[in-house]
């Protein structure tokens, strides 16, 4: 029996209109094109001889019959990347009855907010994950053109393809929509290892011809992109442009399955794993903002086959980031082709950031955080499938631990030399799976806390017990509105045992119905607007959630004085931006000084402190972040400045500003909890040493003598 096309019963209008533009689409293949050496390029390619032919451009008329293997059978792959897919949307297409043969589940992408592995979620980087297996260590940060693979770090999967030549040598394929997925495939390092590499320049028709050509050829591996859809996305996700194109791709894309189905039916031998992708989410307007929300971060896998550690087959999209975050990751991708292809390393050597989903037992959400001792690093992962096996934990290639199964921790207590950053590879091995972190710790030996730190204190919060309570009975601090209390006690503070203590967690979600939250500290000496006072300092720990979802363009506040709709405003204040970014700022009612690019690992606790020099003019800010290291800067303040440092002289907001209606007002900013920790008020500048004091001995001003 013929294979049904697409659809075997009679269809409502927009599926006949995938219908009608398949047809279209398979009469167009047969057309002409421009290349005069491409059959000639196609033949070349499917010799099998490992020789490389030159690099064609735009589409030509493929085989009229379909071909047997020109070269060899066995393993063969196709990837297919379409860009501007969605995984709501090909759910959708699936339930009209189209690429019903692929198994679909959500993926994510864009790494881990604040954590060295956060990348934006545009193609750039990507489709640099998808051809690496790897987060931003493969070194593409933007979409321009100029943007190169790090392959000295992170080799493609298509290199490492490359490395067989024996008893034949692997052929493979590149055919891109994108000028930027093209850029990346002609970086000459990435473009050495690419037999066939096709830039069709936008024309999405040309991926479909030269794809199948590529197919037909007989490649062990052809990478297509598709991009139309992601243009016509601009328009809106419910824009009949949108629609006609992501018509028109899953008819392209079902020719695509046609072609690998015909070849098969001639050569049994041949074993075809087909995975279709995106290579990011877009958000309800159909943009790819590179942030972090969930709607950015959320991409699919679809498959051919049945991988057993893809999970959440046919599930409805993630509601939440940590739910996506159980779900397969784009890094899984090249492991998962290589064990296709019969060329993933050994499980130790293995450099990829995700894992072959043909596993049986998946490690999964691999993370490395700094211990409050500033001194080991805490691995924690998840396990599913099959737990029943040792686990073992490499370090830079060196087994350093082999645990016991089902083990999802291990602490590992670095030895350095000197205090300062320091970077490492960690391979966590369960069963038949394999995947990898990069970690990064800013090591300190032990510290003691600087005595010198009780000298012109001026407010202490050590926050270990409700209500709050000021140790030198000098301010208060409370809610911003009594009929919402905002805060609660964790447990898990920033302080090394025997200090270990409470922390305050302030939820910007809890308000009251006028929509005021979070806390709001009131001096009896505002230390801002006392002439007597010549400089002063802020500092406290500070907490982000586990994915910095506060972190966005609009910009939450950590602490403020001021009304921050704009830093223009009078007043003082701190905010948290996208990709997990603090900002100092001071303005006076329409002039502004601003210090900003200072960065949190999420999660983590980090001392962040500002220190205000009204007599030299000058705003300091810190930022001593576990993962990152200590981040200073300056920015230069005027008389008008310092004059207007009180803000609305209304007391100093956490987790929202001076009016206690941040949130309220700027919705795009989103609520969430903060946690805050030996918040302290000094009447004078602290020195870089006092502070980095408090960072590295991880202790609480209470434990100094007063």
């Amino acid at each position: 029996m013929p294979r049904t096309h697409l659809y075997s019963r009679p269809a409502p209008a927009w599926k006949a209109g995938l219908l009608g533009l398949t047809t279209a689409l398979s009469l167009a293949a047969c057309g002409g094109g421009s290349g005069s050496n491409n059959l000639a390029l196609v033949a070349a390619a499917g010799s099998g001889s490992g020789t490389t032919p030159p690099t064609a451009t735009g589409g030509s008329t493929p085989p009229t019959t379909p071909g047997t293997n020109a070269g060899h059978s066995g393993p063969k792959v196709l990837l297919v990347q379409v860009d501007g897919m969605t995984y709501a949307v090909l759910r959708q297409v699936q339930a009209a009855g189209a690429l019903t043969s692929l198994r679909a589940a959500p993926a994510w992408t864009g790494g881990i907010a604040g954590t060295p592995s956060a990348q934006p979620t545009t193609t750039g980087p990507a489709f640099a994950t998808l051809l690496t297996g790897t987060w931003a260590r493969h070194g593409v940060a933007f979409d321009s053109a100029d943007q190169r693979i790090d392959t000295a770090r992170t080799p493609t999967l298509i290199a490492q393809l490359r490395q067989r030549t024996q008893p034949f040598a692997l052929q493979t394929g590149v055919v891109t929509s994108s000028p930027v997925a093209a850029s990346l495939g002609a970086d000459p390092a990435a473009a050495a290892a690419i037999d066939q590499r096709v830039d069709c320049n936008g024309d999405d028709a040309c991926v479909t011809t030269r794809t199948r050509q590529l197919i037909e050829a007989g490649l062990d591996l052809t990478v297509a992109e598709y991009g139309a859809p992601a243009r016509a996305a601009t328009d809106g996700l419910g824009s009949a442009g949108y629609r006609a194109s992501i018509t028109a791709t899953a008819a392209a894309v079902q020719q695509l399955l046609d072609t690998i189905a015909r070849r098969q039916a001639n050569d049994p031998k041949e074993d075809w794993l087909v995975l279709l992708t995106a290579d990011h989410g877009l958000d309800a307007f159909g943009s790819a903002t590179g942030s972090q929300s969930l709607d950015d971060k959320t991409s699919f896998i679809a498959s051919n086959k049945a991988l057993p550690s893809l999970p959440a087959v046919n599930d409805a999209p993630p509601a939440d980031i940590a739910t996506l975050l159980q779900a397969a990751a784009a890094t899984d991708i090249a492991p998962t082709v290589l064990q296709h292809l019969g060329m993933l390393p050994a499980l130790e050597q293995r450099g990829y950031d995700g894992i072959a989903l043909q596993a049986g037992t998946a490690v999964r959400q691999l993370r490395a955080v700094a211990g409050a001792d500033k001194a080991s690093l805490v691995l924690s992962w998840t396990l599913a499938g099959n737990t029943q096996l040792p686990v073992k934990v490499y370090r830079d290639g060196t087994l350093i631990a082999t645990l016991p199964a089902a083990s999802t921790r291990y602490t590992d207590n670095i030895q350095a030399a000197a205090d300062g950053l320091y970077g490492y590879r960690y391979t966590v091995v369960a069963g038949d799976s394999a995947t990898g972190v990069q970690a990064q710790i800013a090591y300190v030996k032990p510290a003691l806390l600087a005595t010198t730190l009780v000298q012109g204190l001026a407010a202490y919060y050590p926050l270990n017990a409700l209500p709050t309570a000021d140790a030198l009975a000098a301010s208060t601090m409370a809610p911003w509105a009594s009929d919402a209390a905002a805060g609660s006690l964790v447990s898990d503070d920033p302080f090394v045992a025997p200090y270990k203590g409470k922390a305050l967690r302030v939820d910007s979600t809890i308000k009251n119905a006028s929509g005021m939250s979070g806390y709001r500290l009131l001096q009896g000496t505002d230390v801002a607007t006392d002439n007597s006072v010549t400089a002063f300092t802020l500092g406290f720990w500070l907490r982000t959630d586990a994915s910095c979802s506060q972190g966005v363009s609009n910009g939450g506040t950590v602490i403020g004085n001021k009304n921050y709709t704009t830093g223009a405003n009078a007043g003082l204040a701190i905010g948290l931006f996208g990709g997990c970014e603090i900002r100092f700022n001071v303005g006076a009612g329409g002039s502004r000084a601003d210090s900003n690019g200072y960065k949190l690992s999420a999660g983590q606790w980090a001392y962040v402190a500002v220190v205000i020099d009204k007599a030299n003019l000058r705003m300091t800010g810190y930022v001593l972040d576990p993962a990152l290291g200590t981040q200073t800067g300056n920015a230069t303040l005027t008389s008008t400045l310092v004059a207007q440092l009180g803000g609305l002289k209304n007391g100093i907001g956490l987790n929202e500003d001076g009016t206690g209606l941040y949130y309220q007002r700027e919705t795009s900013s989103p609520r969430g909890a903060m946690d805050f920790d030996d918040v302290a008020i000094w009447r004078r500048a602290l020195t870089a040493d006092e502070i980095a004091s408090m960072f590295k001995a991880a202790q609480p001003l209470s434990t100094l003598p007063r």
